[in-house]
């Protein structure tokens, strides 16, 4: 549907995002390891058996072999988080980080972000237990905590423009209103019409935790629901005007 590739919404309350910088370098740098250590041509490696998350052992319904036992079983809820199954999954994920994640490290400060992220991560895992209790399936990847920042942004600078591939090829400025607002329609859609093969549960998890942590999280002052709308070139011209002066 969208893909985001920019956004014209400068920082106002830190110099750089640090910690979304430090999640996109830690995802990849375990993309990599996990791709150097799998097991070539298996379905599921033994380091996503240990990393990632599954709601049946979670629930107690099946036991996790212990040779692949790596961490205490609640660490799952949060390591499944930094695993991906191939480049695509791992792009498309750092992508909305990249586009999203700098603005609302901004409006919640570096610390809080990083609780933020990690919180939506394991209440994707969380929702995804309810759904498939008894799964033996491998849930991996940073969904859940990349849908909590989609709903932040939405619910924090919903009038900004953003610059997005319409069908994934064609580029557009749109208010970040459209943009997020039917992204989230649709993984509500497709949860609730079973789509298979992506968890829609973690990524509706992670917007539900997204959306109220914000409003516990962010700054004292911070507003909800930007009210000035700022088009790109705006944007520009006023970065601009700040610099010379």
């Amino acid at each position: 549907m969208f893909i985001p590739i920019y956004d014209s919404n400068r920082l106002r309350y830190i110099r750089f995002q640090y910690v979304t910088i430090g999640l996109i370098a830690v995802n990849v740098f375990v993309f990599l390891y996990g791709w150097a250590v799998g097991e070539t041509g298996a379905i599921v490696s033994s380091f996503e058996l240990s990393y990632g998350f599954i709601p049946a052992v979670a629930n107690g319904h099946v036991d996790l072999p212990p040779v692949y036992v790596a961490v205490p079983g609640w660490l799952n809820f949060v390591t499944y988080s930094f695993l991906h199954l191939d480049f695509w999954h791992l792009l498309g994920n750092m992508l909305f980080l990249w586009v999203f994640g700098d603005n609302v490290e901004d409006a919640f400060g570096h610390f809080k972000f990083l609780l933020f992220y990690l919180a939506s991560a394991a209440a994707g895992a969380f929702a995804h237990a309810v759904i498939a209790p008894t799964s033996e399936g491998t849930l991996v990847g940073a969904s859940g905590s990349v849908s909590a920042v989609v709903a932040a942004y939405l619910m924090l600078h919903p009038r900004v423009w953003v610059w997005v591939l319409v069908l994934g090829r064609i580029p557009l400025p749109l208010p970040a209103y459209i943009v997020l607002a039917a992204w989230i329609g649709l993984q509500f859609f497709m949860l609730v019409t079973g789509a298979a093969d992506v968890s829609y549960a973690a990524h509706v998890g992670g917007i539900v935790a997204g959306a109220l942590l914000t409003l516990v999280l962010r700054r004292s002052g911070v507003p909800l629901f930007d009210r000035k709308i700022v088009p790109p070139k705006a944007a520009a011209l006023t970065d601009e005007r700040e610099r010379q002066y």
